[in-house]
């Protein structure tokens, strides 16, 4: 079982979006973030990920629609994974693990959410602050996270 959770890639400005901040699109750079994200991710699974789950925001959506067309596999939008949504995050976790890979992508609160969850569990975390915008965490396992490996956003 794999596990990649993904936090979204770079959005325009908060302070500078008038509208709906679900609606907040990813920036120029999350953009080419999300287009590097297919080749970052393709070597962590010895499997094509079986789920793709996204919190149901725009940039969540746009980070993980590149690996969707690439891989041909449908995102499936999950309001767990919304902004401000950890503890229902950290409730539906179990239910994301499964045989092969499962790809997550959410917001920054929710991933250190999860990340204390997990580490709570036992398993070692470095780095031990909140990961940057387009970065990813790999969760192996079997039936159970025993492991964690982390990467920085692509370049």
């Amino acid at each position: 079982m794999t596990i990649l959770l993904v936090r979204h890639a770079r959005a325009g400005r908060r302070d500078r979006w008038k509208g709906d901040d679900r609606l907040r699109p990813l920036s120029k750079e999350g953009r080419a973030q999300a287009e590097a994200l297919p080749a970052l991710l393709r070597p962590l699974s010895k499997d094509r990920p079986v789920r793709l789950i996204s919190s149901p925001w725009v940039r969540c959506l746009q980070t993980l629609e590149p690996l969707s067309g690439v891989l041909d596999v449908p995102i499936e939008p999950e309001d767990a994974l919304g902004e401000a949504m950890g503890a229902k995050a950290v409730e539906a976790l179990g239910g994301w693990l499964g045989p092969g890979t499962t790809v997550l992508c959410t917001h920054g609160d929710v991933v250190e959410a999860l990340l204390a969850h997990i580490e709570k569990s036992g398993v070692r975390l470095r780095p031990k602050k909140v990961p940057p915008k387009g970065s990813v965490w790999c969760f192996t396992g079997t039936g159970h996270i025993d492991a964690a490996r982390y990467l920085p956003p692509p370049a």
